[in-house]
């Protein structure tokens, strides 16, 4: 590694393959231009130190070790550190001063999270930050292997995916496997947040544990449906299917007792669907962000000015940019 540097990385919003991509199926992911940053620079000091933006207000100190890291405060809290040592190997006997930026995921007004990938964004710049590499294809085991150890072994890696590549991406769990797509320039979107940040930990927990159930299958062949259409780039064809797919989410969503509609997105979906505009929400259950699609921008601005105080427009876009070395 550089005796000094910083990468970063984007967020990600689901578009469609939640859950089904851990059955492999094809999940469609934008990057967002909110990203997380990760400065690394070598220091004198007996120990190494961690400071975060928006991550955590504590502070923690580590040694590093032949056999790893050993901590003087601060291992729960930075369990991404842990994580990533693990995952790269890193054995080398220098003391780092490491400072985490994730303050762009926190809602300023109330301090919540606003679930769009921070673990993992972390995660790619701070490998990436480490490597200085920002070759998204050179760092990608490592990233997926880090984040693996961190969510205990669960998850798909598409959050993983979309922080390195950047974009709208067509990604599946077997090898990793992502190819870049382009956003139809006829569809436009709006984000927003339900101002309920939900644990996807526990969502996955729960879905894992349960017995299978038809809706299962048919969120595969449905995701399946929506990637062959967002990879056609043809805007009707994608909005048209979004009202399949949403019923479906809805049912798998009841089958599994996961509240993927809960927290204001069933409200949300049902006045969308009265103003002909499509809403689906993209995050694991029980709150976050959802997203609001059309071929009309004035009706998209007209519906979230319309939405209730406690929803929220986010005004972050797509990011093209997938991980990469500020200096």
């Amino acid at each position: 590694m550089s005796n000094y540097s910083v990468a970063s990385s984007p967020g990600k919003v689901i578009l469609s393959g939640e859950y089904a991509v851990l059955d492999n199926a094809p999940a469609i992911c934008m990057a967002i231009d909110c990203r997380a940053e990760a400065k690394i620079q070598e220091c004198d000091d007996r120990f190494s130190e961690v400071k975060s933006i928006g991550y955590s207000s504590d502070a923690g100190e580590f040694e590093s070790s032949e056999k790893g890291i050993i901590w003087r405060k601060g291992r729960e809290t930075y369990a991404v550190i842990e994580a990533v040592w693990h995952a790269i190997n890193f054995n080398e006997l220098i003391d780092l001063k490491i400072n985490l930026d994730t303050a762009s995921y926190i809602d300023a007004q109330s301090e919540k999270k606003l679930g769009l990938g921070s673990s993992a964004a972390i995660i790619v710049a701070l490998v990436a930050a480490i490597k200085n590499c920002d070759d998204p294809e050179k760092i990608k085991l490592l990233t997926h292997k880090a984040h693996k150890q961190l969510q205990g072994g669960l998850g798909s890696g598409a959050d993983v995916a979309t922080s390195l590549f950047g974009g709208l991406i067509k990604y599946q769990q077997e090898n990793y496997t992502t190819k870049s797509l382009i956003w139809p320039r006829d569809l436009f979107y709006r984000l927003i947040w339900t101002g309920s940040p939900v644990s996807t930990k526990d969502k996955l927990i729960r879905f894992m544990e349960a017995p299978d159930k038809l809706s299962r299958k048919e969120l595969i062949d449905a995701s399946i449906c929506m990637a062959t259409y967002w990879q056609s780039g043809d805007t009707k064809k994608i909005l048209v299917g979004y009202e399949d797919y949403c019923e479906l989410l809805c049912k798998f969503s009841s089958d599994y007792d996961l509240g993927i509609f809960s927290m204001g997105h069933k409200e949300l979906l049902s006045q969308a669907k009265k103003d002909n505009l499509i809403y689906k929400p993209c995050g694991a259950g029980g709150g976050d962000v959802g997203i609001l699609l059309g071929v009309d921008e004035n009706k998209l601005d007209k519906f979230c000015f319309s939405m209730r105080n406690d929803f929220k427009r986010l005004d972050y876009k797509l990011s093209l940019n997938g991980v990469r070395i500020e200096s």
